[in-house]
C-alpha cells in the first residue's frame, strides 16, 4: 500500500523548497510592496495628523479672533454711545445757545419797538404842541380881532377844546 499522502523524501524536499520560496517571496514582497505601502500609509497618517493639528490651531485662532472682534464690537458700541451722548449734549448746548440768541434778538426787537413808540409819542406830542400853538394863535387872532371880554374868551377856549376832543388830552 502506498502511503496516503505520498509522504516521501521528494514531497518533503518540495515542501521545504516551497516554504523557502514562500519565505523569500514574502521578504521580496515585503521589500517591494509592504514597506512602500507602510511608508505611504505612515506618510498619509502623518499628513492627516498634521492637518488635524493645523485645523485645531486654526480653530483656536478663529475662536480668539472671534472673541477679539466681539470685544472690539462691544467697544465700538460703547464708543458709538459715547459719540451719540456727546452729540446730544452738543445739540442741547446749541439749542440753549440758539434760544438765548433768540431771546436776545426778541428783547432787542422789543426795545427797538419801544423806542419807536416813544419817538412816535414825542412826534405826536410835538404835533399836538404845533396844533395848540396854531389854535392859540388863531384864538389870539380872534380875541384881538374881536376885542372881546373874558366871557367870550372862556367860551372860545371851551369851543376849541370841544373841537380837539377829549381823547387828545388823555394821552
Amino acid at each position: 500500500m502506498e502511503r496516503l499522502f505520498n509522504l516521501d523524501a521528494q514531497l518533503l524536499a518540495d515542501t521545504g523548497l516551497l516554504a523557502i520560496n514562500v519565505f523569500i517571496l514574502f521578504i521580496f514582497l515585503s521589500y517591494m510592496l509592504f514597506n512602500p505601502t507602510r511608508k505611504l500609509l505612515e506618510a498619509r497618517k502623518n499628513k492627516v495628523r498634521n492637518d488635524q493639528d493645523i485645523a485645531t490651531k486654526e480653530k483656536e485662532d478663529a475662536i480668539s479672533l472671534k472673541e477679539s472682534y466681539e470685544t472690539k464690537l462691544k467697544d465700538i458700541n460703547k464708543e458709538a454711545e459715547t459719540i451719540l451722548s456727546n452729540a446730544r449734549k452738543q445739540a442741547l448746548k446749541n439749542e440753549a445757545k440758539i434760544i438765548e440768541e433768540a431771546k436776545l434778538e426778541a428783547s432787542r426787537i422789543i426795545e427797538r419797538a419801544n423806542n419807536e413808540v416813544e419817538l412816535e409819542k414825542k412826534r405826536v406830542v410835538d404835533e399836538m404842541k404845533q396844533e395848540m400853538i396854531a389854535i392859540a394863535s388863531l384864538m389870539a387872532g380872534k380875541v384881538v380881532a374881536n376885542a372881546i371880554d373874558t366871557n367870550v374868551h372862556d367860551t372860545l377856549i371851551e369851543e376849541t377844546i370841544k373841537e380837539m376832543g377829549d381823547n387828545t388830552w388823555l394821552s
